[in-house]
Parts: C-alpha cells; structure tokens; sequence
C-alpha cells in the first residue's frame, strides 16, 4: 500500500510536527511508565496529555485498543500505529523495546488492517482479506500458532488461512476470533473456560484456535474480551458470556445468554465489571475492587446509580439473579460509547463529553487526582464539534477526536 509505505519512511519527522497539534484532537492520561500515553515520556499523568499520533491521521482513527501497557492505533486506511510496552514482542516492531510515542507497523505496510485488538502483553491484526496477524506473549498460546512462542513481528495465524476472520478480541491472555461463517473461536489460557469447553479437567490452555460452542443458529455480531472474561452479542442484541463469573460465583465453559429483556448495543469489559449500553441506558454488572472514594466533586458528579434486579436465564434453561447498576442520565445527554479498563470505566456523550469512574490509583481517571470515584466524573476536554473516541488499557485511557 503506497500510503502505508509513504508514511513509514516519514513517520520520525511527522511524529515531531503533530506533537503541538495533538493536543487538540487525541489525549491519553493515567499509568505511563511503560510510554502507554504516548506522549514521549515514561511518567504517570492525572490529566489529559497530548498524544503524539502524526498529524495525517488527524480525523481518520477509526479505533484504538488499549492492553495492558501497549496501545494500537488503526487509521481508516488500514494503517497501524502501537506504542508502549514492548518487552514481549507486542508491538510488532521486531525487538523488545519499549516505544513512547506512536510508531507506524512497517510489517503490515502491505495489508489493509480493518480490526486489532490488544491483550496484557499480545496484539492481534485482522485484515480485509481475513488473515489473522499475532505478535507479543505466546506463553499461553495465545498467538494461536501451535506453539507457546512469542513472537517480535506480527505472524500468521494459519489455522485461519481458509478462513476469513472478520473480528477479534483480546483478553490477558486468551484470544476470541469471529468468523465470516459465524463460528467464533478460541485459544490460549483456558483455565476459567474463557476459551470454551474442555475436553478434560488437566487443560489450562490451547495453542491452536478451537471452535467455541453453544450460540445455537443466532447471527453473533461482536465479540469481546478483557481480564478471563469473553463475551458477545447476536443480532437481536442479546448478550453472551462465559469465563471467569461476572454473574454468580461459578466460571463458565460455554456461552451463557444473560438478561434477555434488555436489547444490548454495547458491550465493555472490565476484569470485575462490565458496562451494557441498551436503549440509551447504561448499565454496570459485577463489581469493582476500589470502592474506597473521595467525596465527588460538585458539578461534575451525574448523580448516584440505582439498582435493579434482573434475571438471566442461560442456554440450559437454568437462572440466576445478578443486580444491574444502573447508571443515571448524563445531564440529559446520550451516552454514544463505553470503554473499560481493568477496574475503571469511561463513556462518550453525544455532545462530545467523556465521563470517567472506578480505579484511580494512576490518575487513569483524568481528573487531576490519583483518587477512586464510584459515579462518574466529567473530565476535562474541550467540547468536540465531531464524534470521539475513548477507549482504556489497564491503568490509562485515551480520547481520540475521529472527525
């Protein structure tokens, strides 16, 4: 791809242009040791700092996933950008150096990437072709290659060369791939069924993708991943999840329909929690560890969440009972997008605002502080006359101006 081509040899100088552009149009906060902010240095920050993606990709990111300590950036060409943690081979740049700002992925010069995803310390790269790229930790086999290597340079999947993938999501350390024909697939750490069922009690994990069962005939559109947890949504907007518990206290090995009246649009995991957006509501599951806060500020506070009981019923005909958090409107506006970190949360309103709340121990919340909050929080941003992004690794969160 020329562009791609034109763009890596040029990627240093415009690298250094963007940086006082930046700020008015891509930020990052939070945990930074590791240059995960991408804004050139190593340092934890409490508010929104610039982040130094070129200038050329002003108004063409289309996505960007957060891992542990390692993001990706995918533009509307195709092209791929990642920073961050690199001491597993995860950013794809062929060593193991961390990276603190963003660097173009001349491997993938040559493909036009439509779907990445990041995990704790793996990346993964779908094409529009449906080939399946890995690189990073593969000490759970969860680069899906048969073996339990890492690997510095994105690599083929080859269980997927006849096969045309169309999504993926990466958890720690599993992978769930979507399928054109529908089928979803697995691989990697399978010891809380996060990777579907296993054939025996001795299986912690699988190097080679396997196909995960029990969505019956229904059309599966997204998928998702964080911490042990994989999730997904049919059609109808109905929810699926299995792993580690977010409902109960016992793990799943298959896919699990849960809250059938609500009709899902969103879907954000956390390692203890997840957000559902369904019918311009938000709503929180689980739980989240850092529940100790400071009193919220006044004026930027949406208000207390409620709670509301709802039953989930699973693919067996069995239920359980698990307690929606609902969170209430955002001074009126319509929540857009939702994104999770670990233990924090974030979402975008229509307007352009971003909200944050949960784990604040980095200063991933935005707000100045390293302070938990438990409702969320305005952070400070100019209004964005376009639509946002946000998205969340593990300890930070990035906001993205996409138009």
């Amino acid at each position: 791809m020329e562009a791609a081509a034109a763009l890596g040899a040029a990627a240093a100088p415009e690298e250094g242009r963007g940086e006082e552009e930046a700020a008015e149009w891509a930020w990052s906060w939070g945990a930074g040791t590791d240059g995960q902010l991408g804004n050139g240095g190593f340092d934890d920050h409490h508010l929104p700092q610039p982040l130094l993606l070129p200038i050329r990709c002003r108004g063409r990111v289309s996505l960007v996933a957060g891992g542990g300590a390692h993001a990706i950036a995918l533009t509307s060409a195709g092209e791929v950008f990642t920073w961050g943690r690199g001491t597993h081979g995860q950013l794809g740049h062929g060593n193991l150096d961390n990276v603190p700002h963003p660097k173009f992925v001349k491997f993938l010069e040559n493909h036009i990437v439509t779907c990445v995803s990041a995990g704790w310390n793996h990346s993964g790269f779908a094409t529009d072709s449906g080939q399946l790229f890995m690189c990073g930790d593969g000490s759970f086999g969860q680069l899906g290659t048969g073996d339990n290597h890492s690997r510095s340079l994105p690599f083929e999947v080859a269980y997927f060369t006849s096969r045309h993938v169309e999504k993926l999501a990466l958890g720690m350390r599993h992978s769930l791939v979507l399928l054109k024909d529908n089928s979803v697939c697995g691989f990697g750490s399978a010891r809380r069924g996060q990777v579907g069922k296993c054939t025996s009690r001795n299986e912690k994990s699988h190097n080679v993708p396997r196909i995960i069962d029990g969505f019956g005939d229904v059309k599966i559109v997204n998928i998702y991943a964080n911490g042990d947890h994989s999730a997904a949504l049919d059609e109808y907007g109905h929810l699926y999840i299995w792993g580690r518990a977010l409902i109960g206290q016992h793990d799943n090995d298959q896919p699990w329909s849960v809250f059938p009246s609500l009709s899902i649009s969103q879907v954000a995991l956390g390692w203890h929690h997840a957000l559902l957006l369904s019918g311009g509501e938000l709503f929180t599951i689980g739980v989240y560890r850092h529940q100790k806060c400071d009193h919220p500020v006044p004026g930027n506070v949406v208000g207390q969440q409620s709670k509301t009981s709802a039953t989930s019923s699973s693919h067996d005909g069995s239920s359980s009972v698990s307690t929606l958090e609902k969170v209430p409107c955002i001074d009126g506006e319509e929540v857009v997008q939702i994104a999770s970190g670990t233990e924090h949360s974030a979402l975008v309103t229509g307007s352009g605002s971003v909200f944050t709340w949960g784990w604040g121990e980095h200063g991933q919340l935005g707000l100045g502080d390293t302070s938990d909050q438990v409702v969320p929080q305005r952070v400070n941003l100019t209004v964005s006359p376009g639509s946002r992004g946000i998205y969340c690794g593990s300890g930070f969160t990035i906001a993205v101006d996409l138009a």
